[in-house]
């Protein structure tokens, strides 16, 4: 029953992503796109109380500040793999941006957020750790597969976009952009 939770989950990310590619006219211009892209309309989310992380609500971008946003799953190798490589990007970038780890996983669902905590915690997460459980953060940022992550400037607009795993330089570097240095 988890599996078939899991594919759908992913199935439906997909479709929605690309209906966003389709709905915003084409894609960011980190992505190969000429103009400009228009800014992401924020979404509200429930933080994971976990290391460096807290209770309650974010909203992403946030609003007036450049944010990064890394899209993980814990049942993703991947996305395991690259955490030392965040955990880097992320002492070097320090407060200038938003930071934050984001799961579509059905959290409170069929993934328990101890589950979360217990894979933020064995993966040095120091920083904030979202659930996007109805997917609608993922969908508005075109995210098709784990690992992705943007960077997004203080106007909302994704200025890097990626898949895949990256070294801390590579993130660094995506993130700069964001920041208009």
């Amino acid at each position: 029953m988890r599996r078939r939770h899991l594919l759908a989950g992913l199935a439906s990310v997909g479709v929605l992503g690309g209906a966003g590619a389709v709905a915003t006219g084409g894609v960011p211009d980190s992505l190969g796109g000429e103009e400009a892209p228009e800014p992401v309309e924020p979404v509200t989310i429930d933080a994971i109380d976990a290391p460096g992380s807290r209770d309650g609500e974010v909203t992403i971008p946030a609003p007036d500040r450049p944010t990064f946003v890394d899209f993980f799953g814990t049942w993703c190798p991947p996305c395991a793999e690259q955490m030392p490589a965040l955990v880097a990007a992320h002492d070097r970038i320090g407060d200038d941006v938003l930071f934050v780890s984001v799961t579509t996983e059905p959290v409170g669902e069929a993934v328990s957020e101890e589950t979360v905590v217990d894979w933020w915690r064995e993966h040095d997460g120091d920083w904030l750790v979202a659930a996007d459980v109805a997917a609608e953060l993922a969908a508005r940022l075109n995210v098709g597969s784990y690992p992705s992550a943007r960077a997004i400037d203080a106007s909302g607009r994704v200025r890097w976009a990626t898949s895949g795993t990256h070294t801390a330089d590579e993130f660094v570097a995506g993130i700069e952009r964001a920041l208009d240095r």
